[in-house]
């Protein structure tokens, strides 16, 4: 098969963005007189949009509270807007995959749970030597994945079938995301989640290394 494209998930895939989510995630709990988490259990919290996050954080008889989700929402997107880059960084061996990706002419997407304005933030300055095609992250018109509609937002802005184009994220919910839209889905060892939560949700290829990802041979 030939691939024509490839949408990729961001936090977890491409950045190594855990310590500034828990960070935020942290400060606006310690700001509303909530418990804090674990950096380590954070890679359980993220990956289904802010406000799953969110749900996930809070002390459990706080989260049907409206009044309570919405502050520390607000509080977190404050806090993430402060310090979304001071330590989120590409996993190694990133930059080298998407040059050699980029030189073999496929296009490249970003999908994304995380809200819009950070996703595009994220990979203008931290992705800035490659060039993205589109860049789709949460936002009113955009529902989370697994719900495939950015991800198919993308292929048609290419004018590509579904099965010209490769998936790949680090969660379940980035191979339900692949699945629903008809994508190769390669699921990445090195993100959030592990490898069984991978094959166990149908990943149809594991990537060990970012090197694992290429162009040169069928995938």
């Amino acid at each position: 098969m030939k691939f024509r494209g490839i949408i990729f998930d961001l936090d977890g895939t491409l950045l190594n963005s855990l310590e500034d989510i828990a960070d935020a995630s942290n400060a606006a709990l310690a700001a509303n007189g909530f418990p804090t988490h674990p950096v380590e259990q954070y890679k359980y919290f993220v990956g289904d949009g802010v406000r799953t996050l969110v749900q996930r954080i809070l002390p459990p008889e706080q989260v049907n509270d409206e009044t309570v989700f919405q502050n520390y929402l607000a509080a977190y997107l404050e806090a993430y807007g402060r310090n979304w880059d001071n330590k989120t960084q590409p996993y190694p061996g990133i930059p080298e995959m998407l040059t050699a990706l980029q030189k073999s002419g496929i296009r490249m997407g970003v999908f994304s749970n995380k809200p819009e304005q950070f996703t595009k933030q994220c990979v203008a300055k931290l992705l800035a030597p490659w060039h993205f095609d589109a860049v789709v992250g949460q936002n009113d018109q955009i529902p989370p994945k697994p719900d495939p509609t950015g991800g198919l937002l993308i292929r048609d802005q290419w004018g590509f079938r579904s099965e010209e184009i490769l998936y790949v994220g680090d969660t379940a919910t980035d191979m339900n995301t692949a699945r629903t839209a008809g994508f190769f889905s390669i699921g990445v060892a090195w993100g959030f989640r592990p490898i069984s939560e991978l094959l166990a949700s149908g990943a149809k290829k594991i990537a060990r290394i970012p090197s694992d990802i290429s162009m040169n041979n069928e995938q």
